[in-house]
Formats: C-alpha cells, sequence, structure tokens
C-alpha cells in the first residue's frame, strides 16, 4: 500500500489546531502536498485560520475557533488537500560552502569506516547530491534537506550529543541537514558552514525556505574562517545559483 494516501487524514490537535496528514512516512510526495497546500492558504487565507506549520509529511493549521470550528475548517482544508499539486514556477537553489572533517566534522572518519570507504568519497557523495529543503525546524534555521544519496543512509547516533557546533552539516537516517545554531543532535557530523541559515538582525533572517534546492562545495579551512567572519557581520556567503 502507498505511503501517500490520496486523501489526507484530518486530525484534531488540541482545541484550536488540525494536522492535515498526507503520509505517516518521510516521503518527498507528501512533502510537495504539504507544501503546496500552505501556499494555497498563505494566497487564499480561510477567515479564522491564524499560522500554518508544514513539516516533512503533515501541515499544522492554528485557528481561531470564535471564528471557525473544526467540522467548517476540516471540509475547507480536505477540499483544498485534494487539488492537484501546481507545477513550481520559481524554485531557489543554493550552494552553500563546507569544511568537511577534522574539527569541523567529527564523524567523517567513522563515518567512512562504516559504509567501507574513504572520507574523500564520503565528501565526493555528499558535494554530488542535490537536495531539496523539505521543513525547518527543531531549533530557527535547521533546515532539513530530503535526496540524501542511497549509499549515505546510516542510522543515527545511539547516544546523541548534547551540543554540537553551529552551522554542522551532518546526515541521520535517509537525510541530511544543516544545523545553524549550537544544539543537542543524534546525527554523524561530517563538516560545518558559515552560511547562517537564521540570523535574528540580517535581512532575509531566514535564508532557506521550503522547496528551495541546496546543494554543496566543499572549501578549506581558511575559507571557512573568513566566511565565517563575513556571515557574522550579516553577510550571506551562500551562492544564489538561480530563483
Amino acid at each position: 500500500m502507498a505511503a501517500t494516501s490520496a486523501l489526507p487524514r484530518l486530525l484534531p490537535s488540541g482545541d484550536s489546531a488540525i494536522t492535515v496528514e498526507f503520509s505517516r512516512t518521510i516521503d518527498d510526495t507528501a512533502n510537495q502536498r504539504v507544501l503546496a497546500l500552505d501556499r494555497t492558504l498563505a494566497r487564499e487565507p480561510i477567515a479564522g485560520v491564524t499560522e500554518t506549520v508544514p513539516t516533512y509529511r503533515s501541515l499544522l493549521v492554528h485557528y481561531d475557533p470564535m471564528q471557525i470550528d473544526f467540522e467548517a475548517l476540516s471540509e475547507k482544508l480536505a477540499a483544498l488537500a485534494q487539488l492537484p499539486v501546481p507545477a513550481a514556477t520559481k524554485t531557489r537553489r543554493w550552494r552553500l560552502p563546507v569544511v568537511y572533517g577534522g574539527e569541523h566534522g567529527i564523524d567523517l572518519e567513522d563515518v567512512a569506516k562504516t559504509l567501507k570507504t574513504t572520507p574523500d568519497d564520503i565528501v565526493a557523495r555528499h558535494t554530488a547530491g542535490d537536495y531539496r529543503v523539505a521543513m525547518i525546524g527543531f531549533t530557527p534555521g535547521w533546515s532539513y534537506l530530503s535526496g540524501l544519496q542511497e549509499s549515505l543512509h546510516m542510522s543515527r547516533r545511539q547516544n546523541p550529543r548534547l551540543l554540537t557546533p553551529a552551522g554542522t552539516i551532518s546526515i541521520g537516517g535517509i537525510q541530511t541537514g544543516v544545523q545553524c545554531l549550537a544544539g543537542p543532535s543524534g546525527w554523524h557530523l561530517l563538516g560545518q558552514t558559515a552560511v547562517r541559515t537564521y540570523q535574528l538582525h540580517r535581512d532575509p533572517t531566514f535564508l532557506l525556505e521550503p522547496g528551495d534546492y541546496v546543494t554543496f562545495s566543499s572549501v578549506d579551512a581558511k575559507t571557512f574562517a573568513e566566511q565565517d567572519r563575513a556571515a557574522e557581520r550579516g553577510e550571506i556567503v551562500a551562492e544564489l545559483i538561480s530563483s
């Protein structure tokens, strides 16, 4: 049975939110439908809806129950969720510089050993990928990317770390990701980028958005240090390839 259903499940989330669930697993097709519904609600607001939060496989829709009730909103959301997903008319593509290995990617050697290859090969595989931002979450700017090639799939660490560096580029399960702020992680740390996907006093505050595409390029430690100083000043050191 397909993981993604044509008819999404609409689930109450407390007394003022509805979860529109398109799949029970990580699924690019479901994620495209999530983002399409999110864009539709932004373009054609429903009275009473106060906020939407897209994830990999579902959209959380917050609403004011004094303006619209669960049944009425569910009916509207069910109808919108079944509309065909429109072709993307504007897609942004970013290239993010990464310094791999050493103090910047302390798990690279272990990942290579586990996958029975070399660190250079892991870097080559990772930089060859064409990734899509599926969702932003966990901490500000944390960008979950789909599209990790199967040869890099790895179970998450048995013992998560309580603190990992800002800018970490890591892999976990079938995903890779960009961690903006320092924080806990159970993923495998391959490298580090100077790019701030979130910077409070910069315009834009959030650099990547769901639906954007991302590739990675390898840089040396000196270049990383130079880019890190520039990024600290508010410069966007990522390269926007197309928009």
